[in-house]
């Protein structure tokens, strides 16, 4: 480990909180349609819309919005009163000017690590939408580069590795999904730390197993310290 230098950070429920405000989005609109099916069914119907809709997309608010738009068309078979659309754009909106919340010790975990290390911002999503809460989160500055990625695949880390012209064994991830944040970098060679989150979109659940040493669990982003040489 100590040839690591370049540390990159996920930012959604890694730097601040992302995942409750879509948790509570998701139940607001369910009730919208309890007229024609039962909750469960409702948020079973708009996953597979936003699964379904990832290829075309992405992720992000704004892809959430156009997938409950859809799902309400399709629930109600295009007969839906125009107030139940409206309503769904204005949660689509409102989840958009939510504040910036950071995770405790976010902060002074990255002006600890920036004099000894490159420290990368690398998350995916709506790039309008991360790029506002960058700003509001006040943590630009912590930062070498920025990364937007539209998915985190392995080709998406060795591109983004290659820009950063540093080898797999000089790179550390440090995230909340094992799916998006651990198992691709594992993958190429590099190191990756998993800090969950008590909340995670089902569709970003998964468990790492295999015994690799490269393979780190934190509880907190402030436990860094305590992996690092």
């Amino acid at each position: 480990m100590d040839r690591i230098r370049t540390i990159a950070f996920d930012a959604d429920d890694t730097l601040w909180v992302n995942e409750p405000f879509f948790r509570e989005a998701e139940a607001t609109f369910c009730g919208l349609l309890e007229d024609y099916l039962p909750h469960h069914s409702v948020h079973r119907e708009l996953f597979s819309t936003e699964i379904a809709n990832l290829p075309l997309y992405g992720y992000g608010i704004k892809a959430f919005t156009l997938s409950m738009v859809e799902t309400i068309l399709r629930i109600t078979d295009g007969k839906a009163p125009g107030h139940i659309v409206d309503r769904a754009l204005q949660i689509g909106k409102e989840m958009l000017q939510k504040p910036v919340e950071l995770l405790a010790g976010v902060e002074e975990t990255l002006e600890r690590l920036g004099p000894d290390y490159r420290l990368v911002l690398a998350t995916k999503g709506d790039l309008l939408d991360q790029e506002r809460k960058l700003e509001k989160s006040g943590l630009a500055g912590y930062f070498h580069h920025i990364e937007v990625m539209s998915d985190k695949q392995t080709g998406n880390y060795e591109r983004l590795i290659a820009h950063l012209d540093c080898r797999p064994e000089q790179f550390m991830m440090v995230g909340n999904s094992v799916k998006s944040d651990i198992i691709p970098v594992l993958r190429l060679g590099g190191y990756a730390v998993h800090v969950p989150f008590h909340t995670t979109w089902v569709h970003e659940e998964a468990t790492y197993e295999e015994a690799n040493p490269r393979f780190l669990e934190a509880r907190s982003i402030s436990e860094i310290f305590d992996l690092l040489p």
